[in-house]
């Protein structure tokens, strides 16, 4: 045997220290499979977590919600078309509120959707990659500024320069509303589309160039309608953002239910009118205060939707889907 056989022998592994053998491949494997399982273990509590934490939001507001509607039939709440619960003359109409809720965020989306997407098929296609570094965080910004200063921004100096130029327009309003929900969620319709057209595969735009086709026209011919389940995705998140929304609804959209489709003048969408119920002016256990949950379920159920929806577009980008 050779002097370095000898000395492979005596170490357990070529160039070791002295005295010291080679350990078995099990004993290396098994403190990271133990780190593993550890690690495993802590994102299964973690989802359980979230899980458990869902039912019971559910629970919540499905046991409140039946003892509202163990006084209010199901028939008042979908067909009566006024909604005064804190008044004698009590009705329990959700519409006003869902009227509110779907006007704001029509007027969110009409601002959000041209603008993110412009936004997003420059930064995607036109924009030098160094430009696009700088401009895609500065544009996500947006997303961090809280929804309370949104709402005061709107309050002063929106509807203050909307006055100006559009006749009749209340201090509270929806439009107003609408218009800065719309910059909240144009980073969400921005990003997450510049991301769907950012993959969209170079071999089809190079195709559609040798065939003679633009850059324009490659654009909005190929690109975009292969991008169209991950935009449809952007567009239903920001949609569910905007329903959801509270601050700027509550502090710049007023708080008087009514049923219109007229932006100019005051609205409450559902979300302001659980800010209302719960500033502590309503004796918990009434008829009044479940109101709120009955109005918060129907909010889950809402969004809810919108989010199957969203997860559907997603298993089809997923799949490679294009419409």
């Amino acid at each position: 045997m050779t002097s370095a056989g000898r000395h492979a022998d005596a170490t357990g592994v070529a160039g070791g220290a002295p005295g010291e053998r080679l350990r078995p491949a099990a004993d290396l494997t098994r403190p990271r499979a133990r780190s593993e399982r550890i690690v495993s273990g802590i994102l299964f509590v973690c989802g359980m977590l979230s899980i458990l934490t869902t039912l019971g939001i559910v629970a919540v507001l499905v046991k409140e919600s039946a003892g509202f509607f163990a006084e209010v039939s199901l028939a008042d709440f979908l067909g009566d078309t006024q909604w005064t619960p804190l008044f004698s003359d009590r009705h329990f109409g959700i519409w006003p509120l869902l009227a509110g809720t779907f006007l704001t965020t029509a007027i969110a989306v009409a601002v959000a959707l041209p603008l993110g997407l412009l936004a997003a098929i420059y930064l995607a296609e036109f924009a030098p990659e160094r430009v696009r570094r700088v401009l895609k965080p500065t544009l996500e910004i947006l997303a961090g500024i809280p929804t309370v200063v949104y709402g005061y921004f709107a309050l002063v100096y929106i509807t203050p320069a909307l006055q100006r130029v559009v006749p009749g327009l209340a201090g509270f309003n929806a439009l107003g509303a609408g218009i800065v929900m719309g910059v909240m969620i144009l980073p969400v319709i921005a990003s997450l589309s510049e991301d769907a057209i950012y993959a969209v595969p170079a071999n089809l735009r190079e195709a559609s160039y040798a065939l003679g086709a633009g850059r324009l026209p490659t654009v909005f011919r190929v690109v975009l309608p292969s991008a169209f389940s991950g935009i449809g995705a952007s567009v239903i998140l920001g949609v569910s953002r905007a329903i959801g929304e509270t601050m700027i609804v509550a502090i710049a959209a007023g708080q008087q239910p009514r049923l219109t489709l007229d932006p100019r003048v005051p609205i409450e969408t559902m979300t302001a009118y659980i800010v209302q119920i719960s500033l502590g002016d309503t004796p918990a256990g009434t008829l009044e205060y479940r109101t709120i949950f009955a109005v918060g379920l129907s909010l889950f159920v809402l969004t809810f939707l919108l989010n199957i929806v969203v997860h559907r577009l997603r298993r089809r980008v997923l799949k490679g889907g294009t419409t």
